[in-house]
């Protein structure tokens, strides 16, 4: 039975590579390379055309030439152009959003957060549905235009206040008045002269 690191230590590429290994994914994760590979009519048709324009199909003595000749000489002559456009449809595959390659990220995240002890998922997935740039750039500007509309509100609910407390405050003022100027007349009065309060009375 095989032993599984505990949560305290380093865990490798190697480790996860070593796992996946012994436990057959990787040859199951090749199978489906090679089948998705087989179905790519592009590439299909793009090495049947480089056999047709070959230098070694098109030379003179070419049908005399056993198949394994003929293969043989291909092989030399075609093998590297063949597997740079094969090995590119094959990151396609590896890099692939929503197919082989987001199948194989989850794997490799699984493995190691067994290895190690920890839960998944380790990070958000780059797999999900991004936001689309226009809506994120639409979303803050109702979130500024928002925020304006609150201050506006704000502002307008303070000038109110003020001219709500400058009217109490004429109010009181005007009231206040006519009790001064009364004040003011009662000692007036008092102010005058024994001669004049005579008169007045009079």
């Amino acid at each position: 039975m095989e032993s599984s690191p505990s949560s305290s230590s380093v865990i490798t590429p190697e480790d996860v590579m070593g796992t996946l290994m012994n436990d057959g994914t990787i040859d199951s994760m090749r199978l489906k390379i090679i089948t998705h590979l087989k179905a790519n009519e592009e590439l299909k048709n793009t090495t049947i055309k480089m056999v047709e324009q070959s230098r070694v199909l098109n030379t003179p003595g070419a049908e005399k030439q056993t198949k394994r000749e003929l293969f043989d000489a291909l092989r030399q002559e075609l093998e590297t152009s063949v597997l740079e456009k094969a090995s590119k449809s094959v990151w396609e595959l590896i890099l692939d959003n929503n197919g082989i390659g987001k199948e194989i990220s989850e794997t490799v995240e699984q493995v190691f957060c067994r290895l190690s002890g920890r839960e998944p998922p380790l990070f958000v997935s780059d797999f999900g549905p991004q936001p689309e740039k226009g809506k994120e750039k639409n979303s803050v500007q109702d979130r500024q235009k928002e925020e304006s509309r609150e201050t506006g509100k704000d502002n307008s609910e303070s000038a109110a206040k003020k001219r709500k407390m400058n009217t109490e405050e004429g109010i009181d003022e005007t009231v206040s008045k006519p009790s001064d100027k009364s004040t003011s007349s009662d000692d007036s009065s008092k102010m005058l002269p024994p001669n004049a309060k005579r008169q007045h009375t009079s």
